[in-house]
């Protein structure tokens, strides 16, 4: 099938529904399902941001940006994670807690406004890694017009290229939970602070990064070609992040790679 095939078929079974509450994270997969269902149901589409403190600093100015291209009625709601029971403690099963009680937030805003069907972003390339939370959406009876239709991540930003999206080549980002250890307890202070760290990496010219938290140890992720940039300014994410709390500071040399943290998980 191709690649407007799908855009038609997906289309047709969002208008199919009659009105859809798109979980929007401000990433490439649900700015195409936003755009999508837009352009299938106009007003009957809305986009709901959860803001939180696992949401990486800047990603929801980004996700405001997006949308505005889009068009799509906005809401913006606040969601704790730390507060759901089980997510703080960081078990293997984590994303499943927070999908679980953002699913839950996500019903109540859609019975408001009266959608009837809440809709995700999970493609097929997803569901070949660790993704405990899908669990939670196939619990709650949460669409994925991207499953259903076996997109994939690359024709996710082929898609995005189609609608002239400007994030069409956005990394993928993670939600900042990511970032702990399995077992390592979550917390708010922690979060900030491997959210500032990433931010100042950024801030400084790298395009994709991830500050892992060992137990107070930076373990640094950046792309292979940045490494030689990273360490002329050694000096410099040294004393910032010693400043942001961090006991020892390390740089991963096998570079960025989604999902790290899963390395260590059994193969299902």
């Amino acid at each position: 099938m191709s690649i407007e095939h799908k855009m038609k078929s997906i289309s047709k079974a969002l208008a199919d529904r009659g009105s859809v509450l798109v979980a929007f994270s401000g990433g490439v997969d649900s700015s195409v399902l936003s755009a999508l269902a837009k352009r299938a149901l106009g007003d009957n589409a809305i986009a709901v941001t959860a803001d939180s403190e696992t949401l990486a600093p800047g990603e929801l100015e980004c996700a405001k940006e997006v949308v505005r291209e889009i068009g799509i009625r906005h809401l913006v709601i606040s969601y704790d994670e730390l507060n759901e029971p089980g997510f703080a403690k960081n078990p293997v099963e984590r994303c499943y807690y927070c999908k679980k009680g953002l699913l839950r937030e996500l019903k109540k805003i859609a019975a408001q406004h009266g959608m009837n069907t809440i809709i995700e972003g999970t493609n097929i390339s997803d569901l070949k890694s660790h993704r405990p939370g899908h669990m939670a959406v196939l619990e709650e009876e949460v669409y994925n017009p991207f499953v259903d239709f076996r997109v994939t991540k690359e024709e996710i930003r082929e898609m995005a290229q189609k609608l002239n999206l400007s994030n069409a080549d956005k990394p993928s980002m993670a939600c900042l939970s990511s970032r702990f250890p399995y077992g390592q307890a979550i917390t708010e202070e922690a979060l900030w602070r491997v959210g500032a760290a990433e931010d100042f990496l950024k801030k400084a010219g790298f395009g994709v990064v991830r500050v892992r938290d060992h137990a107070g140890i930076a373990r640094i992720e950046i792309m292979p070609d940045e490494m030689a940039q990273f360490l002329e300014m050694r000096e410099a994410v040294v004393s910032e992040f010693k400043r942001l709390g961090f006991s020892y500071i390390t740089l991963d040399l096998m570079g960025f790679r989604s999902g790290s943290m899963d390395e260590v998980l059994p193969k299902f």
